[in-house]
This record gives structure tokens, sequence and C-alpha cells, in this order.
């Protein structure tokens, strides 16, 4: 964004955004407004979603990891992808991984997070209102009237969200008000069916006679053709696959993921890393694509380096009953290599802003500063002395350097007014 077309965002934002976005670069956060406004490098940024966009388009598979150290904008640079996302018609799901809230090893947590924080273009959060409407009006169209709506779902989903998504475009089955009495339909209660429903898709623990009921009122001719538990975190992570699937079915981009705090998959034991590098080589490294799906992580080098120092060969007493007679036999605690097997990973790295880029910086700054607070910081000892800001932090954070300024911004602002 050039300078004009700053100035003239500016001067069409109310004064209450312009001053939150100051005060949350003060205390070191990232706002929209200074996403959309102060990110540097967004032409690469751009670049690489065009070329996962474009991958996707074609039937590939993509996913991108965003590389930095701490407060160097891996949160940041999530934050513009997914406005990105939005107005490039992806639905986007963004979580922070954490060891002990949202484990990456336990999917199924995982997929709770992103169900939950699900937003689509336009601003829509309701996954089941979107559903609902596009199942409806896939079933409208006369190419259509004759098939079924799970002929809509992909059949690579695990037969219970399959179901589930089945019984949500589908209505009660008509009972009279005589046979609604009888022992035999004592399950039939048609006010808890969307409930039920919805926090299954959800990811919610919802017991299998239950769904048994939504789905037999709700006339799911196949709903009895498998088990409806879903209990390893492969399931969910084709569940998210198949939902990307889906979405793109229906006419949006895909689905991204972005997954900030992912350093955090190398903080817990050994045994819950393995499970966390067999999903991650999943989604790195598929067998097959997944049409419309678009994961993103932010890592420190930490995370890379502690995956080049594993001990691959490392093996382990396997848990369980043992056969008597027999001595039991090690395995491996890691199914492969993975520091050899990811040599092929898309890593974007981010680097530390040149004098230009901080220059165009903090000249947008300024005028943001000056906006919200109704000064004119534009005098050349001012600019002198953000330079010098900037010269004597060399070594810290963006984030800190940020925050420097902004104070730097404050006691001019402080001078001038008394």
């Amino acid at each position: 964004m050039d300078a004009q077309a700053f100035e003239t965002q500016l001067n069409g934002t109310k004064n209450f955004y312009l001053r939150r976005a100051v005060e949350r670069l003060r205390e070191g956060l990232f706002d929209p407004l200074c996403v959309q406004w102060l990110t540097s490098g967004e032409e690469k940024l751009n670049q690489l979603f065009d070329l996962g966009a474009a991958d996707l388009e074609g039937g590939k598979s993509h996913h991108l990891c965003v590389c930095g150290a701490y407060g160097q904008g891996k949160s940041h640079s999530l934050t513009y992808l997914k406005q990105r996302a939005l107005d490039d018609n992806f639905v986007v799901s963004y979580i922070n991984l954490d060891p002990r809230q949202i484990p990456f090893h336990d999917f199924k947590q995982v997929y709770r997070a992103l169900m939950g924080s699900m937003v689509f273009p336009g601003g829509e959060t309701n996954v089941v209102n979107v559903w609902k409407k596009a199942a409806e009006l896939w079933q409208a169209r006369p190419e259509n009237r004759e098939r079924a709506v799970d002929d809509l779902i992909p059949g690579e989903m695990p037969h219970r969200f399959r179901a589930i998504l089945a019984a949500m475009a589908m209505k009660n089955m008509d009972l009279p008000p005589g046979k609604r009495k009888l022992k035999k339909h004592a399950r039939f209660q048609p006010r808890s069916f969307a409930w039920i429903l919805k926090n299954a898709l959800m990811g919610k623990e919802i017991p299998a006679p239950r769904l048994s009921a939504a789905f037999h009122y709700r006339e799911v001719s196949f709903y009895k053709d498998a088990s409806l538990v879903c209990k390893e975190p492969g399931e969910y992570l084709t569940m998210v696959k198949g939902l990307a699937r889906l979405f793109k079915d229906i006419g949006y981009g895909g689905w991204m993921l972005l997954f900030d705090e992912g350093e955090s998959i190398g903080q817990t034991r050994i045994t819950s890393r393995s499970k966390s590098y067999d999903l991650l080589h999943e989604i790195f490294c598929p067998d097959t694509p997944a049409p419309g799906f678009y994961p993103v992580f932010a890592f420190t080098h930490d995370f890379f380096t502690q995956v080049s120092e594993e001990p691959w060969d490392r093996t382990r007493m396997p848990v369980g009953r043992r056969k008597q007679g027999r001595p039991p036999e090690e395995v491996l605690c890691f199914a492969k290599n993975y520091h050899r097997a990811w040599k092929t990973v898309n890593i974007h790295l981010l680097q530390n802003l040149s004098p230009d880029e901080w220059e165009r910086l903090t000249f947008k700054l300024r005028l943001l500063h000056g906006k919200a607070y109704g000064w004119t910081p534009d005098t050349a000892a001012l600019q002198q002395k953000m330079k010098k800001v900037l010269s004597d932090q060399g070594g810290a954070e963006s984030r800190m350097k940020l925050r420097l300024l902004v104070n730097r911004l404050d006691l001019e602002h402080q001078r001038e007014t008394c």
C-alpha cells in the first residue's frame, strides 16, 4: 500500500479504531488494522498464498510453514494470510496449539478447536447453517432431484460424520400423534435432534445410541453400515480433509487452517511427539492430494532443530499384555526418520526488515499516531530520533522495536501539548 492509499484509509477510519491500533502496538499486540496497513513483506505473503491457491485449484496438495524467532511476526503473518484467504473466498480457522489445552497429538481436541474458530467469507461462523443452505441449493438443481444428499458428502469422511451431515440436511420422520405414544417410538425426540447433530459435528461426546435415534428418525438410510464411533486421531484429520473438500465442492476456495505456536508440538514427551510427527507427515507428505485442504503452521527455528536432533533409532518396550514364555520385543519410538522425510517441506523464513522497510514503516506509524491523537509528527528532528531508536536496538525483536517507536511518538506528543 503506497502513501496516498494509506492516507486515504486513515481518513476513512473512525478515530476509535485508530487509537485502538496504536494502543495495541504499545502493548506489543497486533491489531487487524495494523495487519492490513503495517505489514512488511506482504508481496511475498501474497505470492505464497497465490501459489497455494493455484496448487489447490489444480488438484494438488499444499501446505506452508512460517518460520521465525519470537516477536519476528509469525502471528502477524498468519493473521494477514487469514484476511487474504477470507477475501479470496476461503473458509478459515485460526488456533493456537498448546500442550495442555490443544495438544496436536490428540487431534480430536484440535478438530474441536478448528470447528469452534471457523469463519466463512462474509462473516458467517455457523457451519450448520452454511451446510444446510448448500445442501438445499444442491438438491434444488434439476439434475440432483433424484439423488440423495449423501452423494454430495465426500466418501472419505469417517462414517459417523457422513451420517451426521446427511441427517442435518434431512427432515424428521412424519409420525402421526397416535404413534408417537407407542413404546417403540420412545426415542422420537425431535426437539433434541438438531442439538445432538450440531454438537456431534463439532466433535463433542455424543453417545452412539442418541445419534442412532437422530439418524433413524431423520431417515438416514446408510447409518447402520459401519460403526458410529471415532477414536483414532487420524480419523479426525481425515474428517478435516473431507470437510475441506466439501467446502470446495459447494463453492468455496477451500479451508485454510492456521496453526500458531507450532513449536509446542516439540514440548511434549517422546510418545506424544511421535504421534504428532505421524499426523504432521500426513499433512506435509500425503499419499493422495486433499482438495481444498490448506494448512499453515507457524514454527520457531527451535522446532526444526529439535526434529533434526531427535533420537530416531530409539526403542521402547511395548505397552499392553505380554505373552507368557516369550520375551517382549522392543519397538521403535518413531515410525520413521522425519528429518529425512521432510526435506521438501515448504518453509517461509521470516527475515529481519531492511533499513528501507523500517523507514517506510516508521513513516506510516507517524501518520497513524498523528491521525489518532490529532497532531503532526512530521518534523525532521523526530525522524532522526526514531532512526536512533532503531539503531540503538539493532538486535531487538521487531515487536519490541515497534513498542519503542510508539513510546517515542508518545513522548513527542506530550512535549508538543505541554
